[in-house]
């Protein structure tokens, strides 16, 4: 896909953003494109998961329920039950081999 993308889009991707969220950074203005699937309401991070990232590099939990507007506890639980799908689904995919 990054082969179809003109060079600007390509230097943007890498750096973990699209243009749409670059435009946002350089007018420093809020996202308002709520059904884009990075979008978040959190304005300090222009409502762009994309900026948020890219802003402040790994999150803790707290920081990551903070912008998603759940608790530290409920983060920490979707975060468990991730990391045990992860477990599962490499070891079905290990046994295959």
């Amino acid at each position: 896909m990054k082969d179809l993308l003109k060079p600007a889009e390509q230097h943007l991707r890498q750096k973990g953003l699209l243009s749409c969220s670059k435009k946002c950074i350089d007018l420093n203005q809020e996202c308002h494109i709520s059904d884009c699937k990075h979008w978040i309401k959190f304005s300090n991070d222009h409502n762009c998961t994309l900026v948020a990232i890219y802003n402040n590099g790994p999150m803790t939990l707290r920081q990551v329920a903070e912008r998603v507007q759940l608790s530290f506890a409920r983060v920490k639980q979707i975060e468990t039950k991730a990391f045990e799908k992860i477990k599962k689904r490499l070891e079905s995919f290990d046994s295959y081999f």
